[in-house]
């Protein structure tokens, strides 16, 4: 198992090492563009043995007890993911949480030098952001995970169902997307919910968080253990969501409130900028409004609107 390059178009990369699959863009001067897309190589084809090394201790529940100092693993990427998750220890959670926003993190910083204006790494939907003065990024959104690639694939501007617009004078560097419906488990109902933060490590690590709030007691709601699921799941016997029914308007709302007390928890404690919240058609915003970021959506009304997943532009 290689990794492997594919050039999209005179901005864009395809890059691959097993499960890491990114997207890569970035704007500049030619010479400083090769530079960075070359460093950010370097870097990435180390990175994949590097946590396959540290497997073991990365899916073990990061501890209530521990503190700040008290994180064993070595690799960069590594720690950036147990330091991510570590803030939410009183909840179950394991670094793996944070594995793609790290994974983005740690190859954004190639680009920061001379010569480039902007760059985005999408880490399957989780996405750092390097943004110089004056620029800026139109992160296209979608609120059905599993409707999302799928209309990244129609034709025209309908592919998008709301586009958020980042300014580099803005706090925001990361941007990451969990739900049920996503390529990852979840203990919650939320078909998805975005979070706006200053890295994409922490973006992530809230959004399963968030995601996993977004949550209530229902018959019809299919749920199992996730070691059923897949064998080297990190979430043991947790159980997992596998079905959601369609649920009465009060109960959606109900799911939402908890998910939104859970967000504005972190916001209250600066460890993110914001998030988006979906279920069902029905949403909930929790201090995207004040970021400055402009949403613009298709939604149902002026509170509620489609999360961020796919693109950037």
């Amino acid at each position: 198992m290689n990794p492997t390059r594919i050039r999209i178009d005179a901005t864009r990369w395809h890059w691959q090492h097993g499960p890491i699959d990114l997207i890569l863009s970035a704007d500049g001067e030619p010479a400083a563009l090769q530079a960075a897309f070359d460093a950010c190589w370097a870097r990435f084809v180390g990175v994949l043995p590097e946590l396959v090394g540290e497997l073991k201790m990365l899916r073990r529940p990061v501890s209530a007890e521990a503190s700040p100092d008290d994180c064993a693993l070595q690799g960069h990427v590594a720690r950036r993911m147990w330091s991510a998750c570590h803030p939410h220890r009183a909840r179950f959670i394991t670094s793996m949480a944070a594995v793609a926003g790290s994974v983005a993190d740690e190859l954004i910083g190639a680009f920061a030098r001379e010569g480039i204006s902007r760059a985005f790494i999408n880490n399957g939907g989780d996405i750092a952001f390097y943004l110089t003065e004056g620029r800026q990024y139109r992160v296209g959104v979608f609120a059905d995970l599993s409707q999302s690639l799928a209309k990244v694939r129609r034709p025209g501007g309908e592919a998008l169902d709301a586009n958020l617009t980042l300014d580099a004078s803005m706090p925001i560097r990361g941007i990451a997307t969990s739900g049920w419906r996503g390529r990852s488990f979840s203990l919650g109902i939320a078909d998805s919910v975005t979070v706006l933060a200053r890295n994409a490590a922490s973006a992530d690590a809230a959004a399963t968080m968030i995601a996993n709030a977004v949550n209530l007691d229902h018959a019809g709601i299919v749920r199992m253990p996730a070691s059923s699921l897949k064998d080297d799941t990190d979430l043991g016997d947790q159980l997992v969501t596998v079905d959601v029914p369609s649920l009465p308007q009060p109960l959606i709302d109900f799911a939402l409130a908890r998910g939104v007390e859970a967000a504005r928890r972190l916001l209250d404690r600066e460890m993110i900028e914001g998030a988006a919240l979906f279920l069902q058609g029905r949403a909930r915003i929790a201090g995207m409004h004040g970021t400055g970021a402009l949403l613009s959506h298709r939604a149902q009304t002026t509170t509620e609107a489609p999360c961020s997943k796919y693109a950037a532009c």
